[in-house]
């Protein structure tokens, strides 16, 4: 293991708005580092390694689930809200995770899956028994029509009907997700009442916030209405693969609710009685995903932030397509706020994604941390990892199993981590880890890194660190981006502090004259410098410039 100082990491500092341009790195527990020998990740290695973290120069951790669980989805299928999977480990363990993180001044953020739980938790066990239990309402529960088919379209995101015949109720209940995924009943004010509690549970244990997965689909519909067809030419991919016949229907009333709005007030509600705590909300939309960013992010009436999709396409991100995005951003949700991400545990890891080398990573990796809004980083973007190639005897995601090969599911970006190149294992495991590690990442690891001054994980931390002092970068305004070919400019502005960006987003070179003014270049990012005639830069070049 690396040492890493950690003395010069004070505690979480007192701003109570850390999260308004924040990094936040994201942790999935399974496959970061396993001390039991078992070949799962667990709460202890996620301790272990947090120097590493802190020395990243993030704001905070955001731990995928780590609650009770029968693991059919890994974790996003709660049978108990309350406590740890003993693969993980226990409370007192994720107290000390809790305690070592801030001491380091890190902040920790955890998923909370509130809009389904597991066939196996003692609520839905309840629910299912009969049609009086003091459980009943809690899950959306519906006759089948009269020829004894579902009661209507909707679709599961992980195939077939997002309907499953109960025999104990003689009734069919809501699964969005995996049949083994019941929907909670939100119109149920005691269902609000206890996911508030076990909210409250973790709040008082001292987490900093909460990143809320599926935000949108609390709430269905009431009266069970169907859903319309999507028209072929407003389809797209950035929900479900293409493969998945979940992108044929406009969802207007299996999520998406207005009811929803009352309860994010709720939950904000109950983060303000801890102060400095945030929560950041997965917008799972293909069409109206920056409509509802801005109603769940008005101020003081819901999250803080919500976590965007639009980069997070298969599509290569153009400099056309960040200036669309915001332009959408602006009008949508003008006074809203975004989580940006490019990779995560749910889509390929956009190394591979947008076909990039090592002067592509760098210039995304720029331009992330200078956009307006707040960040998301997922473990081994800083290495440049490229999506690992998982055999399919090795799958373990039940989504990939069932598209596959057309959709060879999340398992290539959720391989585990590699912190050395000394062992077949990465140094993750002693055991047999739960995915293969893929050979391919070895040579990047985070031993191999460490030692090479021009490795993209010093680039990460130089970027981070320049966000995070620079108040324009973190939180300043951002004027309108502008696109010449692949060149995007734009200005961002805090105080007296002014900084143009100009990011080359093709692989030619490009040419753009500097506003008016006496600018100097920021020194220390890699970054080019401006010549007589303005700047020029190469393929995949970006220059960062003040003004003075």
């Amino acid at each position: 293991m690396t040492a890493i100082s950690t003395a010069q990491f004070p505690a979480p500092a007192s701003d109570l708005d850390w999260w308004r341009g924040g990094i936040i790195y994201q942790i999935y527990p399974r496959s970061f580092q396993d001390t039991s020998g078992d070949g799962i990740g667990d709460l202890n290695g996620i301790t272990n390694r947090l120097p590493y973290v802190a020395s990243l120069g993030v704001d905070a951790i955001w731990i995928s689930p780590f609650f009770t669980s029968p693991m059919k989805d890994f974790g996003y299928d709660v049978s108990d809200y309350r406590n740890v999977d003993p693969m993980f480990g226990t409370l007192e363990d994720f107290e000390r995770l809790i305690q070592a993180a801030h001491r380091l001044g890190l902040r920790v953020m955890i998923d909370l899956v509130l809009s389904h739980s597991s066939d196996q938790h003692p609520w839905f066990q309840e629910s299912r028994s009969n049609r009086i239990n003091d459980r009943a309402n809690w899950y959306v529960w519906a006759d089948p029509k009269p020829d004894g088919t579902v009661p209507n379209n909707w679709l599961s995101i992980f195939g077939g009907p997002a309907w499953h015949w109960d025999a104990r109720r003689q009734q069919y209940y809501l699964h969005n997700f995996l049949v083994s995924q019941p929907d909670l009943n939100f119109h149920e004010p005691a269902v609000q009442d206890a996911l508030l509690d076990a909210t409250r549970f973790w709040l008082e244990r001292g987490v900093d916030g909460f990143r809320l997965d599926t935000i949108n689909f609390y709430f269905a519909d009431a009266q069970l209405r169907d859903n319309p067809a999507l028209p072929a030419e407003r389809r797209n991919a950035k929900i479900a693969p293409q493969v998945n016949p979940y992108n044929h229907q406009e969802h207007l009333f299996s999520k998406n609710q207005p009811e929803n709005l009352a309860f994010l007030k709720r939950f904000r509600d109950l983060l303000d009685e801890f102060p400095g705590t945030a929560a950041v909300g997965e917008v799972g939309d293909a069409q109206l995903g920056m409509e509802l960013l801005g109603q769940y992010t008005k101020k003081g009436q819901g999250v803080q932030m919500c976590y965007a999709f639009d980069f997070l396409s298969p599509d290569r991100l153009t400099a056309e397509r960040v200036a669309e995005v915001f332009d959408h951003l602006d009008t949508a949700a003008p006074d809203g706020w975004a989580c940006w991400a490019f990779s995560n545990h749910d889509v390929t890891r956009h190394v591979t994604r947008w076909g990039l080398g090592d002067k592509g990573a760098r210039l995304y990796s720029t331009l992330i941390c200078c956009l307006r809004g707040s960040v998301c980083l997922y473990q081994g973007e800083e290495l440049g990892l490229p999506e690992a190639s998982v055999a399919f005897e090795d799958l373990q995601d039940p989504y990939g199993i069932e598209f596959w090969p057309e959709f060879k599911g999340r398992d290539g970006c959720r391989t585990p981590m590699v912190w050395e190149a000394s062992n077949r294992n990465g140094g993750f495991t002693d055991g047999k880890p739960w995915l293969p590690v893929a050979g391919e990442h070895l040579a990047a690891s985070v031993g191999v890194q460490e030692h090479r001054e021009d490795a993209l994980l010093h680039h990460y931390r130089r970027i981070i660190a320049l966000r995070s002092v620079n108040p324009a970068l973190r939180h300043g305004t951002q004027d309108k981006l502008t696109v010449d070919g692949d060149l995007l400019t734009f200005i961002r502005s805090e105080g007296g502090e002014t900084l143009f960006c100009a990011f080359n987003m093709g692989d030619q070179p490009a040419q753009t004259a500097l506003p008016d003014g006496t600018w100097l270049p920021v020194e220390g990012i890699g970054g080019t410098a401006p010549d007589a005639s303005g700047l020029t830069l190469n393929g995949w070049g970006y220059a960062l410039m003040r003004a003075t």
